[in-house]
Order: C-alpha cells, then structure tokens, then sequence
C-alpha cells in the first residue's frame, strides 16, 4: 500500500515567514503528512509534478461576498470555482440582513442554518463567514455565533448610519432593515465582540471587521459632485473621497480603544486611509489592529477601470493612491490582499453612476497579480506573496494553522503556479459567472497550474476537476477542533 494519499514532487515550496526551499510534499488523509527530500511515485497513489514551479499555501481570500448579488447557492457554485483559478482554497464570505443577500430580516438563530443550508455541497474551496450584526436583538446572537456556530469574525459597515444610499429616496434603514443601525449600535457590538475575544481568542482570533466611509460627508460631496456635472469614476471618487475613509476610520479607533475589540480595517483605497490605519496602530498600540487592502485598490485606477464597470466601495482612486498602497505592502503596513469579489453582470453596471451596483469580481486573480506585479516587478519575496494572501488572513481570522501554512498536520491547501506563464485578463480566463472584468486587458504573469484543497486536484488544465468538495470551516480553529475531538 502506498504511504501517501498523494504527493507534490520537485517544486520549489514557498513557506511563509521563512522562504522558499526545495522539497517534496507528502499528503495523506486531506494533510500534509511530510515535507521531505524525496518522495518517489511508489510511494503515492497519485502525484503531482511540479517541476520548473513553485508550490505555495492555498490563498484564503479573506474579503468575499458570495450571493449578494444572486442566488446564493449559484453563486457558490460559479465564484468558488472561479476562485481556483487563483490558487485560493478558502473564501470568507460576508453576510448580512437586510437588502440584498436572502433579502430578509431576522434572528441569525434562524437565518444562519438556511445560509450554510445553502451554500452545501456547492463550493469547490472551502469557506467560512463573518456575519454583520445589524440589530440589536441579534446582538445578543454574538456568543451563540461564535461558541456554537464557527463564525469568528463579524462586520459593520460605517457608511449605513444615516446615509441616504445612491443619491436616490432609499433610507438606510429600509436597505438595513435594522432599527436603530448608528454609532450607539456599534458600540454595543464592540462590546460583545471583545467580549467573545476575551472568552475564546486563545483559540485564535476573534475579531471585527469595519467598511470605513463616513456617511455624513459622503452625501455632501454627492451633492457636490452632481452640481459640478462631472462623470465618470472620477465622480464617484471625489463623491467618496479619502476623508471619509480617514474620518470614519478615527470614529471606529476611538470606540475600539474604549472596548478594547480587535479591528480589521477593511479595503484601505488610498494614501490617507493607509497613512490613517498605520497613525492608529501607533497611537493605540496596546489595541489589535490589522490592515487589508484589495487587487483593484492595487491595480486600476479610476481612468483604467473601464468606466462604470469599476464602480466600488470605496472606490478606485488615484495614481499616487495606488503607489502609495504598493509601498504599504512593501513596508509592511499593510497585512492582508483580498479580492472583495462580488459577482455581478455588465447590465449591472449600465446607466446612471449613481444607481449602478457597486462591486465586481476578481478572486481568480489574487496569487496571479500578486505574484506578477508583486514579486515579478516590486521584488516582492515569494514569502511575503504568501503571507499576504494566505498565512495573513489565516491568522487574522482564526483559520491558522490549518489554513494558510505548509507544515506537517496543516490542511494540504496548495497551489503549484507556473511563474512565467503570462495571460492577458478576459471574463473567460476568470472561470467566473461574471461577463465582464474593469481588469480586462492586463497582462499577468504567474498562474496556477493546479489547485490543490485537501490533497485532491481542484483546479488542472484550465478547468475545475471532479465535483464541489468544500467545506464549511468553523473557527477559530482551535476551538471547534479541539471539541470536535
């Protein structure tokens, strides 16, 4: 009998917080069982030769949006097979009450079970998801969530309080569907977020994640905006400018310090909003802090985005912002890269700036632009590609190290990427249900050759392999694992 289920032979594997070595991989039960010199084809039932290419950990992007746009269970099925492409292995998918997502309100007691009904049987990675407290009766749901049902990180988004969304007559409130969703609210929710960091976070991190916009500020340069008749994505731009990032972010800070909640700050966009992000960790360091920004943060700008197409909260901005959030990444400042994929159609997009959806997809590209912009043209290390993608937002969001490591026990979430292989960016090449990209045209150099989750081939040759296998990953990790014992 073979010793190994499977095995990755004679690649070059890249080990975050280390470097890249020489070795083979050995799998067995869906882990890594050795990381050896050799590893002959006798000894696995089935092996994958990764000869002339790098073996890095799965991506765990971080920041996705699956069915808010569409069908949830659909959606699943087409953005996770998408995701392969990428070499992602787990999504963490946000949701909410209120508009969009099932279009409903309502305890999570009672909406949770029907989200990961849903979603069953239909990812091709494996997925978790932080859930947006929107009232105060789920605000109670905080502990169940997390003690029971896996969900380790949560979310409020800054710019609902107030704001009268899309420059139309909907009220916050009927897009929330919340009573009271306000600064009050998100102190409270503060509150019960430390709460549960303190009871479980030495299983792994407990946190909350923040969408930093400031709303009062967002409806006066709407209006302005509008008046001086200027379209495009400029427009949305400077109707959504970095001081509402920057002002937002100072509201959540000041609360965090007062509850001591572990902060993710989400999509930084700009100069401001990073500079921001890096001027709290430093004034507050006794606080948990972490920074993310986006591929198209990195990549477009709002004359490259394909118009109303590249329309996103927050939106793409500048030249000097993209620059700015690259020396962010090289510096450090910045811990986490995501996609913030939301699948939607190019009829989506049509029409008036101002009621066009918001979002696009780009999970198919999260180790290929980074490796191809980041590595292949900033130097970048493969490591610190890794830790970005996969090792950062394993251990930000209580999957590590299960996720987001290549080490004996880990999950074999891998990707065997083919550096010189150069692809210039279509729909079809995304693999997604979306029919357009604001990225087409790019030319990206570094792409998967195969995806592996759990030590089977997802992704081979250009299309998914087999059928949906993911799973639903409760964390922290180390909670639920040691009571699934």
């Amino acid at each position: 009998m073979a010793r190994y289920d499977a095995a990755v032979v004679n690649g070059t594997v890249v080990i975050p917080y280390l470097g890249a070595l020489r070795c083979d991989i050995g799998i067995r039960g869906g882990r890594i069982a050795a990381l050896t010199e050799a590893i002959s084809s006798s000894e696995a039932e089935s092996v994958v030769d990764a000869r002339g290419k790098v073996v890095l950990p799965g991506a765990v992007d971080s920041h996705f949006h699956l069915g808010i746009y569409r069908d949830l269970a659909q959606d699943a099925r087409s953005e996770t097979a998408s995701a392969l492409v990428g070499g992602v292995t787990t999504v963490v998918s946000y949701f909410r009450t209120g508009r969009h997502y099932l279009n409903k309100s309502g305890p999570y007691r009672e909406i949770f079970p029907e989200v990961l009904a849903a979603t069953a049987g239909q990812a091709w990675t494996d997925y978790a998801y932080h859930i947006a407290v929107m009232t105060a009766d789920q605000l109670d749901e905080v502990d169940w969530l997390v003690g029971e049902q896996g969900v380790g990180s949560f979310k409020y988004y800054m710019f609902y309080k107030g704001l009268n969304l899309a420059g139309d007559s909907t009220r916050g409130s009927d897009y929330t569907m919340a009573d009271t969703y306000d600064l009050g609210h998100l102190y409270l929710f503060m509150q019960r977020v430390a709460q549960a960091a303190e009871k479980y976070g030495r299983h792994g991190r407990v946190s909350l994640s923040l969408h930093c916009e400031q709303a009062e500020l967002i409806r006066v340069f709407i209006d302005e905006v509008k008046r001086s008749g200027l379209q495009g994505l400029e427009a949305y731009h400077r109707s959504r400018p970095p001081l509402t990032e920057r002002l937002s972010m100072a509201e959540a800070v000041v609360l965090a310090d007062a509850t001591r909640c572990p902060l993710n700050l989400l999509h930084l966009s700009s100069e401001e909003a990073v500079t921001s992000g890096a001027r709290a960790r430093r004034e507050f360091p006794h606080l948990d802090i972490r920074l993310e920004t986006t591929l198209h943060h990195l990549a477009l700008t709002y004359a490259t985005a394909g118009g109303i197409r590249g329309k996103v909260n927050p939106p793409i901005r500048t030249e000097a912002d993209r620059e700015a959030l690259w020396q962010a990444v090289r510096d450090g400042r910045i811990d986490t890269v995501v996609s913030d994929h939301a699948c939607c159609s190019e009829a989506d997009k049509e029409g008036d700036l101002w009621k066009a959806l918001p979002g696009f997809g780009g999970t198919a590209l999260l180790y290929p632009y980074l490796l191809s912009e980041g590595h292949g043209r900033r130097g970048l290390s493969l490591a610190r590609v890794a830790e970005l993608a996969s090792a950062n937002p394993a251990r930000a969001f209580g999957l590590y190290p299960t996720k987001g490591a290549i080490a004996v026990g880990s999950d074999a979430d891998l990707a065997v990427v083919d550096l010189e292989r150069e692809v210039a960016v279509t729909p079809e090449a995304l693999n997604s249900a979306q029919d357009f990209t604001p990225f087409a045209g790019l030319k990206v150099r570094g792409w998967p050759t195969h995806t592996l989750l759990r030590g089977r081939v997802g992704w081979e040759g250009g299309a998914p392999k087999g059928q949906p296998a993911g799973r639903y990953v409760k964390r922290p990790v180390g909670l639920h694992a040691a009571r699934s014992r």
